[in-house]
């Protein structure tokens, strides 16, 4: 009886797991003009340097060609840091591109969302994040 009642507890907590771990990024059908932020890559995570700049870059996917202004990261809960898109290329899905520059040292978690123009008025894309490892 008591293994019955631990194994639905289990199947239970697996359930609930998987429903609530799946990925934040919205996947409704976009909206007209809307951009949406599906991942941001840090290709010399475990190698940065406090003060250097290095390119992060951002995969989109958008209902159009958003005109993408810049980009706004937190990181290990401190900012706003303010960033330049330094390359945009639009496509299925889109990406751009900032010169990010780590401000702490160790690792941190670092969120990202980009200001975009739809309808001629400035939006604000979901949040991506990244963990960021050895920073020196």
């Amino acid at each position: 009886m008591m293994k019955r009642v631990l194994i639905g507890v289990f199947v239970s907590a697996a359930l609930l797991l998987g429903i609530f771990s799946c990925a934040t990024v919205p996947t409704e059908p976009l909206g007209e003009g809307e951009m949406r932020l599906l991942e941001m890559s840090v290709p010399e995570s475990g190698n940065l340097r406090l003060a250097l700049a290095y390119s992060v870059e951002f995969s989109f996917e958008a209902n159009g060609q958003p005109e993408i202004s810049r980009v706004i990261c937190y990181c290990g809960g401190e900012g706003p840091y303010y960033y330049k898109i330094r390359e945009v290329r639009y496509g299925s899905p889109g990406s751009f591109t900032i010169d990010f520059s780590a401000v702490g040292t160790g690792s941190e978690r670092v969120e990202c969302y980009a200001i975009y123009t739809r309808n001629g008025r400035k939006q604000r894309t979901n949040p991506v994040f990244s963990h960021i490892y050895g920073i020196s």
